[in-house]
């Protein structure tokens, strides 16, 4: 006996040991979820092969009731878990009510988390100093096929160094203003970094953060800029795909060194940092070159900086680029839910960890900037305890990787993110690539 069922046949047959009863409901599972067959006043007779046919004879109806599964709530535990999946996560966290404020946050933190210890921060230079002095010696001695491994460690050692002026930039290195200036000037020349200029635009970052408009960091692509015209869509598609973990170099180049871009009481500062830079870069890349030639330029000064704009970028994508964190208008932006739910904790393996002080305990730091490094991990220990379930946590692995440079492009008031190959496919080549060699395990 055949009917039809959401525009399907199937043939109700099969091997028994005993009668088909009268009334009896049969599940049906399909990919579109489990449906019910209700059988009504059938006879049936039994052939030599012990199989049953059913018989229309007696019957008078035959209904299927389709009872589709739903979906989770958007809002539930085991939808976050399904996103966790999918997305490379550890845990997503619950939506932050609205009524709480980042001071509500704030007051749960220790005390001592703000305390600043001065041991405790040139112990931080000491190891920058010391782990991007062996770099350059790894860098010297080791042969050519040994050179990409120097270049990985001397690129994250000098990394640190960036996370030392960053903390002088938030106040959080010392007590002493005028010490934190020259150590975060000092700190940021070895990678052509103007120290004034960079803290400006940072405490913007720290102020709007997730904003759509007024973040200074990374945000999505306007709709409206991807139209314009061809060749930057173009452009856009690959620095947001396949150039994404150095487009730091972009954000250097375009936010540090226009002074049109500062206020009027920050352009003297502005000065002396990019005086300072271009000193840096008048002395010192002349005396390398003099010393061990262009080659030895690229070898002991690209390299490594390339590979601190690798982590520069990586850090800053994975804190606050997620298909499920949202940017957000200014008159629909809270605080507390940009700095608590907009902000991603992500373990890194540990002596990637040790050399960048802990700049991937990041939610704390944006809880409150003034958190010195040393303090993060208490600080976040207190958040987990306090407001865990509202926290983002990843360990870094590709598929989280593969889902922020193929997933993560073009804003969208509705779903967060629309992929460049959902709008362009056409010309969406680099995403299309990316999708097939990266690897998807996390």
């Amino acid at each position: 006996m055949a009917c039809k069922l959401a525009g399907s046949n199937f043939i109700l047959s099969g091997y028994q040991q005993s009668p088909i009863k009268n009334h009896r409901v049969s599940p049906l599972t399909s990919s579109l979820g489990t449906h019910y067959l209700k059988l009504e006043n059938l006879s049936y007779r039994r052939t030599k092969q012990a199989r049953y046919s059913i018989s229309l004879r007696n019957s008078r109806v035959v209904k299927a009731v389709a009872v589709p599964v739903a979906p989770p709530p958007a809002d539930s535990k085991e939808h976050r878990d399904q996103l966790c999946q999918s997305y490379g996560f550890r845990k997503i966290g619950e939506p932050l009510p609205d009524n709480i404020t980042l001071k509500d946050v704030i007051e749960t933190l220790p005390k001592k988390v703000f305390e600043i210890d001065d041991t405790k921060a040139w112990k931080s230079v000491l190891v920058s100093v010391t782990s991007y002095t062996l770099g350059l010696f790894m860098i010297a001695k080791a042969p050519w096929y040994l050179l990409p491994l120097a270049w990985a460690w001397t690129g994250t050692a000098v990394t640190g160094f960036f996370v030392i002026g960053h903390d002088c930039a938030h106040k959080s290195f010392s007590k002493n203003k005028l010490v934190e200036d020259i150590v975060g000037t000092l700190a940021f020349l070895p990678l052509i970094y103007p120290y004034e200029p960079w803290r400006f635009k940072h405490d913007r970052h720290h102020a709007k953060t997730n904003m759509l408009s007024e973040d200074t960091a990374w945000h999505p692509v306007w709709q409206e800029e991807f139209d314009s015209s061809s060749t930057l869509r173009k452009a856009i598609i690959y620095g947001y795909g396949p150039f994404r973990p150095w487009m730091s170099i972009a954000h250097w180049l375009i936010w540090h060194f226009d002074l049109k871009k500062f206020r009027p009481n920050e352009v003297s500062r502005v000065k002396i940092s990019l005086a300072c830079v271009f000193a840096f870069m008048a002395i010192g890349w002349p005396l390398i070159i003099f010393k061990t030639g262009i080659a030895g330029w690229i070898k002991f000064w690209l390299m490594p900086w390339l590979g601190y704009h690798f982590w520069m970028s990586t850090f800053t994508m994975v804190h606050h680029t997620a298909p499920h964190i949202p940017f957000k208008s200014s008159d629909e932006w809270n605080a507390a839910q940009a700095q608590l739910n907009g902000t991603v904790h992500c373990d890194y393996p540990r002596w990637i960890e040790i050399l960048c002080h802990d700049i991937n305990v990041h939610i704390p730091h944006h809880i409150s900037p003034r958190i010195p490094s040393y303090n993060l991990r208490a600080a976040h220990k207190s958040l987990q305890e306090n407001w865990g379930k509202y926290l983002n946590e990843a360990t870094w692995n590709w598929r989280l990787m593969k889902t922020i440079l193929t997933t993560c492009h073009v804003y969208s008031q509705e779903k967060n993110y629309v992929a460049f190959d959902e709008l362009a496919p056409e010309d969406s080549q680099p995403i299309a690539f990316l999708k097939k060699v990266m690897p998807d395990y996390t």
